[in-house]
């Protein structure tokens, strides 16, 4: 059974320029919340970073940007999240074990880092009198994506081991037998997560809503899609799939793609996902609507397949070319594209960079210092 969606109120109206004051970026240390603090700087935001610097996530110590005040410490605890909020207007939550994984043997980190993670950052903002909220979603709070059949509109469940060993990747039709029509997946439909990592940002969601319902906060959760560029940590088994091709082509090995490449995505590239950011914490100073959560999905609007990026990666690095394995991953979902249109309209947002100029600046672009 589907979980249920996250309610919240009618459209609210299109979001303000943010004014520049004090923001908190948790995991502002990482890929995305380094991208966010940058981008709020030469907006004028005063940043505060809290991260704990996980060995298993950042390979070395970063250097910080003078102008932020940098805290090191876990979100999970509360005194560390307490000192942190001093003074805050704002909060964008990036911190998150992200990823598939290796095995259910993750699920209780993915549980304690996540969803224990953002319930002490929500009861600290509650007791610090702070009521504006960025959550990083994701898109695999969706699970398998949206399909049209012949007749109607489909959520097929999950794919099965059998049939992927078969090379049938698809999901079919059960009335016909065909492949169902993949079709773009908006911020109201059924959600479905389809692993512990996923379950684990639907949870974050479930939070939100229930603080945002208690204490009139008002929250925008940002449902990335496939995240890419300069900056993506390496040499890890919970990184995208993008920082996997780009490590092999950087080792001189070609792409190793699963399935057969044509899983259908939408990469979007991370200072996209950082004026995104920007948009939604001015969301969160509109007047009106106490108590507010509203869900975002963040993508560029093209669609894409996995094999379309490892082929552009290797082309521009002029590395091997991309070798389709037939291999799969059982969490893995077919294909998951969504509109972006809600973010457009309501917080008059548009990506600024095209999958042909991203792919370039990716494939010689300097990725994080390899995990040990």
């Amino acid at each position: 059974m589907s979980a249920s969606q996250p309610k919240n109120p009618a459209v609210t109206e299109p979001a303000a320029a943010p004014t520049p004051g004090n923001l908190l970026v948790t995991g502002g240390a990482g890929f995305i919340g380094g991208a966010i603090v940058s981008a709020a700087l030469d907006r004028g935001w005063q940043v505060r970073v809290l991260d704990s610097l996980r060995g298993d996530v950042h390979g070395g110590l970063p250097t910080p940007d003078p102008r932020v005040e940098f805290v090191v410490g876990d979100v999970t605890d509360a005194a560390v999240v307490a000192r942190s909020l001093r003074g805050i207007d704002v909060v964008c939550h990036q911190a998150a074990k992200v990823g598939l994984g290796v095995d259910f043997s993750d699920a209780p980190d993915y549980v304690h880092s996540n969803e224990v993670g953002t319930a002490v950052l929500l009861a600290g903002m509650q007791a610090a009198g702070i009521a504006r909220l960025v959550l990083a979603s994701s898109m695999v709070v969706y699970g398998e994506g949206s399909y049209r059949s012949a007749t109607e509109f489909a959520r097929p469940g999950p794919r099965r081991a059998r049939d992927l060993d078969a090379g049938r990747f698809d999901p079919v039709d059960d009335a016909t037998g065909k492949p169902l029509e993949p079709a773009l997946v908006g911020e109201d439909d059924p959600l479905d997560p389809r692993n512990v990592y996923a379950s684990s940002k639907l949870g974050q969601e479930y939070l939100a809503t229930s603080w945002s319902r208690g204490t009139g906060g008002r929250v925008a959760a940002l449902r990335y899609h496939n995240v890419y560029g300069p900056g993506m940590p390496q040499n890890t088994p919970y990184a995208g799939v993008a920082s996997l091709f780009r490590s092999a082509l950087a080792r001189g090995e070609a792409p190793q793609v699963y399935e057969d490449g044509r899983q259908r995505r939408d990469f979007v590239h991370v200072r996209d996902i950082a004026s995104a950011n920007l948009a939604a914490i001015g969301w969160t100073a509109a007047t009106g609507g106490d108590g507010t959560f509203r869900a975002f999905n963040v993508g560029s609007g093209t669609v894409h397949t996995i094999g379309d990026m490892a082929e552009a990666l290797s082309r521009a690095a002029g590395g091997p070319a991309p070798v389709v394995t037939g291999q799969y991953r059982l969490g893995d979902v077919r294909h998951i594209t969504a509109s972006s249109e809600r973010l457009r309209t309501e917080l008059d947002w548009r990506p600024s960079i095209s999958f042909e100029d991203g792919m370039i600046e990716f494939a010689s672009a300097p990725l994080r210092t390899a995990v040990r």
